[in-house]
């Protein structure tokens, strides 16, 4: 990472963007993976069958973290659908499984700051058949590699501080510990803590290369059981993002 400079007057000051400039706005266009494809979540192509992956999950446990759902039915979900796809921020996309090229997830790009180069992803909703699995990686990788292939300098990862899940999650794809900004703000009734990840374009050519190695079929056995593990290869990354100790929160 760049060290910061001192002005004329002795001061501390940040290191110069020499030949950045604002990146554009992230197109509305599919993302293609070797497993899954990101698709511009659309009602007709894609409600449908999210919310039959999503009925997988019979306990309603994909909704306990998202200021929304469950859904009573089709027609309830899919009018959410038509809501926020047809909207530019949050950005929604659909994640699609290409074996069958049947949706079974969702995520978005949000809080998107060209002028800052800063975007978040956030909304993330995998049903049971995608929350665990390599394909779900490869999707949040894609999400990653097309924001700084734009040229975005940072890439955030907030969720509620008492979803261990998406904390975990966070870690093990490398976005290093920001924080937790106590009632931050609430839904369902509750208050919300948000805890802070993020990772910088300064970090991401590390991170890039661990999630490459990682989704290489190459370390997978003939069982698909990953030979690396994605945590070990991402731990530096983590760690030098961190800008205080997750431990205790």
């Amino acid at each position: 990472m760049p060290e910061s400079r001192r002005n004329d007057l002795g001061q501390p000051v940040g290191w110069p963007l020499q030949g950045w400039t604002p990146p554009p706005r992230p197109p509305r266009e599919a993302l293609e993976g070797r497993v899954v494809r990101l698709e511009p979540l659309d009602p007709d192509a894609h409600a449908e069958e999210l919310f039959a992956a999503n009925a997988e999950d019979r306990e309603g446990r994909l909704w306990t973290y998202l200021a929304y759902g469950p859904f009573d039915d089709l027609a309830a979900y899919r009018a959410w659908v038509a809501q926020v796809a047809a909207g530019d921020d949050p950005q929604f996309f659909a994640i699609v499984d290409r074996r069958d090229a049947r949706a079974i997830g969702v995520a978005s790009y949000l809080r998107i700051d060209p002028e800052a180069g800063s975007l978040e992803v956030g909304h993330i909703c995998l049903s049971p058949r995608l929350a665990g699995t390599a394909a779900a990686t490869e999707a949040m990788a894609l999400l990653m590699r097309n924001a700084f292939a734009l040229g975005y300098r940072r890439y955030e990862w907030k969720c509620d501080a008492l979803n261990a899940p998406s904390r975990a999650a966070a870690r093990r794809l490398g976005l290093g510990f920001e924080g937790v900004f106590k009632q931050a703000t609430h839904y369902k009734g509750r208050n919300r803590d948000t805890a802070w990840y993020a990772v910088t374009d300064t970090l991401w050519p590390q991170l890039d290369a661990a999630l490459t190695r990682w989704l290489d079929p190459a370390n997978f056995d003939a069982e698909g059981r990953q030979i690396a593990r994605l945590s070990e290869l991402t731990r530096s990354v983590y760690e030098a993002g961190c800008t205080v100790s997750e431990a205790g929160w």
